[in-house]
């Protein structure tokens, strides 16, 4: 992770890493930092090898096709996709070794006392708020279910509504921290779904924002110009 980063971006990443691994019933700010990275290290761990198997499972299905295949073209050409996903796999979980690589920088830097403090929070509110979080989210997707996301990618969206609707974090801010994630952790496929879930919660919010302050406005009591100089 580069040391040009912000302490909000840093922690974005580590709350990012972090909130799935979490248990529910801790208190974060009674736990140590290192239970936060232990979670972000566990994270990139298990995905790796997660993805690493799929790549593993997709080169012997293509090899075992080849072996029982008569060199049909079809068959020639369904075993070169699968070699194709297995080398983009793999590549997947190189980046993500990349990342891993970088964690030592990453307890450095997230020591600083403001990248723990906005770590915790997001990641509370996100557990505090996921029922509220979750129901914004589903009301933006079109033919899709939250549930079926990637969990990187679905974290990655509730990260930044969380920070919209609770942290009052600007719109643009969080949306552009939570592409930048999603570039680094999502595919391509995931970056560009996850960029057009967010351009719908944009509008959305900004929707809702012009009807609460029309409805504001409407309540406020109308002044007797009779009276405005006693």
């Amino acid at each position: 992770m580069p040391p040009r980063k912000q302490p909000r971006s840093i922690a974005r990443e580590l709350a990012l890493l972090g909130v799935s691994q979490i248990r529910n019933n801790s208190n974060l700010e009674q736990e140590d930092l290192g239970l936060l990275v232990l979670s972000a290290v566990r994270t990139l761990t298990t995905e790796v090898q997660d993805i690493l198997e799929l790549a593993s499972t997709e080169t012997k299905r293509s090899e075992e096709r080849l072996l029982s295949s008569d060199t049909r073209a079809s068959d020639l050409e369904s075993s070169k996709t699968m070699v194709s996903d297995a080398v983009k796999l793999t590549q997947v979980a190189i980046n993500r070794l990349g990342t891993a690589i970088e964690i030592p920088e990453f307890v450095q830097l997230s020591n600083k006392v403001e990248v723990k403090e906005y770590a915790i929070a997001l990641i509370d509110k996100v557990r505090e708020e996921r029922q509220t979080i979750e129901s914004y989210l589903e009301s933006v997707l079109v033919a899709w279910q939250l549930s079926r996301l990637a969990k990187i990618d679905r974290n990655i969206l509730m990260i930044a509504v969380a920070e919209i609707l609770f942290l009052e974090v600007p719109v643009r801010v969080a949306i552009d921290e939570a592409v930048e994630l999603a570039k680094r952790y999502s595919d391509d496929e995931g970056f560009r779904f996850i960029n057009g879930v967010l351009r719908k919660v944009s509008d959305r919010f900004e929707k809702e924002s012009v009807e609460k302050e029309s409805s504001e406005q409407e309540s406020l009591p109308i002044q007797n110009p009779q009276n405005q100089f006693g």
